[in-house]
């Protein structure tokens, strides 16, 4: 399958504003088998620093557990091709070990387990698996995928009948070209395999061989929340919407997604609001409106549904990391679901408090997020290249 390549500058990655360079947490007490940070968390919980920024992580995004007391970690190494790992970390008497499983990854991010109990991994421009071992044994399952322009990571989810879901993001924020025009139609809309869109793969026969893979939504600037409700048909994405300077505009969206349907991108933006520059030219009431709105600039960067029996306090949820720096970022809320299996209600807030303060801690990053045989929910921050746990506080 071969893609359009576009020329497209760079992506960009700025520090947050008003975070202190090389900030770290201080620590006081333990929580658990770890030292605990001071954050805001719900009565009878406490956060725990498993991994400091000086232990060897670079740019973690993911974390799963494969294996009680056993986790996977996506770190991403840097924005620059090639520098990705695979990473597995131990847990064995108040330690965190970690080793290398892959190397030389080309900004991975997805890291799922699929229901062949295979471990999947989305890189750039492939996505491959392997079973759980000591050994990385890599099966290319999809490749030649576009991993040019702003938005190149892959996201995965496994429907509940066993279809992959990935992300292909949009080559830029808001379909300007090089000379700031914006076309209409945009051209990641067009032709036979468009970006800006949810994909579905269809995996199938014994050994589990791709025998499809077409766009399955569209409009979607860049699908890196992207989960299926256990149970149901529904699959909810977490739209990272275009970056206006404005504080409050445009809000973030949260979305059902079904077959066939366009979601708005480029052309417009929260609940079927014409996008800046598009104005008059397309009809927003031909796209999807959204299930809800969250906050502008949250930037959700993951989102998992915990199982009720996997949790006393987080089962049943929806989670998600609010990665943002602005004033509704930097935390983990929760969403509880209703028999549908749609979210409802007001986000609880999981772990807050979570700005810069001098000596105490940094503006938290949380962009993976994953809930573990025990009920403990553990994060990874990019930027500050730690691991975190929040479990009960005994």
């Amino acid at each position: 399958m071969k893609w359009l390549r576009r020329l497209v500058p760079t992506v960009a990655v700025a520090a947050a504003a008003g975070a202190a360079q090389g900030a770290e947490y201080a620590t006081k007490g333990m929580c658990g088998d770890f030292p605990r940070v001071d954050l805001q968390v719900p009565p009878g919980h406490c956060v725990a620093l498993v991994v400091g920024p000086g232990e060897g992580l670079r740019f973690p995004r993911r974390i799963l557990e494969v294996a009680p007391d056993r986790f996977w970690i996506i770190d991403m190494g840097s924005w620059e091709p090639r520098r990705g790992r695979l990473l597995e970390m131990t847990l064995q008497g108040g330690h965190a070990a970690l080793r290398v499983l892959a190397d030389k990854l080309d900004r991975p991010l997805g890291l799922v387990k699929g229901p062949d109990g295979r471990i999947y991994v989305g890189e750039a421009g492939s996505i491959w698996r392997t079973p759980v071992g000591d050994v990385i044994a890599r099966e290319t399952v999809i490749d030649h995928l576009p991993d040019d322009g702003a938005h190149p990571l892959k996201e995965l989810a496994f429907g509940t009948n066993g279809h992959l879901f990935v992300n292909i993001g949009s080559s830029t924020d808001a379909c300007r070209d090089e000379r700031g025009e914006q076309a209409s139609p945009c051209a990641d809309l067009t032709g036979a395999l468009p970006r800006a869109a949810v994909y579905e793969a269809v995996l199938d026969g014994p050994d589990r061989a791709l025998t499809a893979f077409k766009p399955y939504a569209t409009g979607l600037r860049n699908s890196l929340a992207l989960t299926a409700v256990p149970g149901s048909e529904i699959l909810l994405q977490g739209e990272n919407s275009i970056d206006y300077a404005a504080a409050n505009d445009p809000r973030e969206e949260l979305n059902v997604l079904l077959a066939g349907r366009h979601y708005g991108w480029p052309y417009c933006v929260g609940a079927r609001q014409p996008a800046r520059g598009y104005q008059g030219r397309f009809d927003c009431m031909r796209s999807e409106a959204p299930l809800r709105l969250w906050p502008a600039h949250v930037a959700p960067l993951q989102m998992i549904i915990v199982p009720t029996l996997a949790s006393k306090a987080l089962g049943g949820q929806l989670l998600v990391a609010w990665h943002g720096y602005r004033a509704g970022g930097h935390r983990v809320v929760g969403f509880a679901l209703d028999k549908k299996g749609r979210p409802q209600g007001a986000p609880k807030t999981w772990i807050g408090g979570w700005n810069f303060a001098v000596g105490i801690r940094p503006l938290g990053a949380p962009t993976g997020i994953a809930v573990d045989h025990a009920g403990r929910l553990w994060v990874v921050e990019d930027r500050n290249r730690t691991v975190l746990v929040m479990q009960p506080d005994s």
